[in-house]
């Protein structure tokens, strides 16, 4: 088999996060639960933005957070999604470029604009996602070039891009591709809605082998298992893939090996929580990042652990302090 020159090719939405604090009374005029995240139309989307505060414009998207992460940690990383030939497309293009990313994918027709998540951040952290996945739920099959996918050790899938039937295409293609390459998958299921939506996809996903590396939350854990108790879920799930690694906000992460070999860690002390957002992706870019190094799995979750906590301690999804320097005072 010829060795990877990628070490993380990733498939997700590209869009960029529209980011503003608010308070529980806007969320409650807005209808909004707080701390959930929603998908929205066009029309939604520009009522919603023309109500929020001052806010900044940051590129985003779940797997392209991570891919942002990972790469300041020094993976080779590669991303697949779909922008439209506007503003924000420029913005997303640029800014994943500017990672040293590799991006290719050409832009469509602005008729259907690129997404954009409008994010309402709270005075505890919390945040409230309401997402206009517009030009990105339309990556077609033909983006995914079989070569690119062969040439990543590890292929990452957005659980948030497997709603729309033609991005779910292509990543089944990848898949596949990847799986007769040899590469490893890896899933992070990004939300409880996801799940409930594609709940019997995403269980034959991992009880057919097709996924080695899974990501999850403890309620996208319970959600998946279907059941109530966290350590009833985490055995069901760890008996079906390779690695199961399951974040638990400030109660740390748990990583399970072949269904038997359990590692935890701790959540990195942070001084103040300023906003959420992207804390899991982060922590699974510091964990592949920890994996491409071939790092034992404690340290791996250290990593992501580092990462996470780097991330909460701001607004928005993408870091804003070395990373790589973080890791090395950490674990040296």
């Amino acid at each position: 088999m010829t060795a990877p020159t990628l070490d993380i090719l990733a498939i997700g939405n590209a869009i960029v996060d529209v980011l503003a604090a608010t308070d529980d009374a806007f969320l409650a005029q807005e209808g909004m639960t707080k701390g959930q995240m929603q998908l929205i139309d066009a029309p939604r989307a520009q009522s919603l933005y023309a109500g929020m505060g001052a806010g900044r414009e940051v590129s985003g998207g779940s797997a392209a957070n991570t891919l942002a992460g990972a790469a300041m940690l020094g993976a080779r990383c590669g991303f697949v999604g779909q922008v439209a030939d506007d503003q924000l497309g420029e913005v997303f293009v640029h800014d994943i470029r500017a990672q040293g990313i590799a991006f290719d994918i050409p832009a469509r027709d602005a008729a259907i604009p690129t997404g954009r998540c409008l994010i309402l951040v709270s005075a505890d952290g919390q945040r409230t996602m309401n997402t206009y996945l517009g030009a990105a739920q339309f990556l077609p099959v033909a983006a995914v070039d079989p070569a690119l996918v062969e040439s990543a050790a590890v292929l990452l899938l957005e659980g948030y891009l497997w709603d729309p039937a033609e991005p779910r295409a292509a990543m089944q293609a990848a898949i596949r591709i990847a799986r007769a390459a040899g590469r490893k998958v890896a899933l992070g299921v990004s939300a409880v809605f996801c799940i409930l939506n594609h709940h019997a996809d995403f269980v034959a996903l991992v009880e057919r082998g097709d996924i080695d590396i899974l990501f999850a939350n403890e309620e996208e854990l319970l959600a998946l298992a279907a059941l109530d108790d966290f350590d009833a879920a985490l055995d069901k799930i760890a008996r079906s893939v390779p690695l199961l690694v399951v974040t638990r906000g400030a109660d740390g992460a748990i990583a399970v090996e072949n269904g038997a070999t359990r590692h935890v860690v701790a959540a990195e002390p942070v001084t103040r929580i300023v906003d959420t957002t992207g804390a899991g992706d982060l922590f699974s870019a510091g964990f592949l990042a920890g994996q491409a190094q071939g790092r034992a799995i404690a340290d791996c979750l250290t990593m992501g652990a580092v990462a996470a906590a780097e991330i909460i301690s701001h607004y928005g999804a993408r870091p804003e302090t070395d990373l790589r320097a973080l890791v090395a005072n950490r674990l040296g």
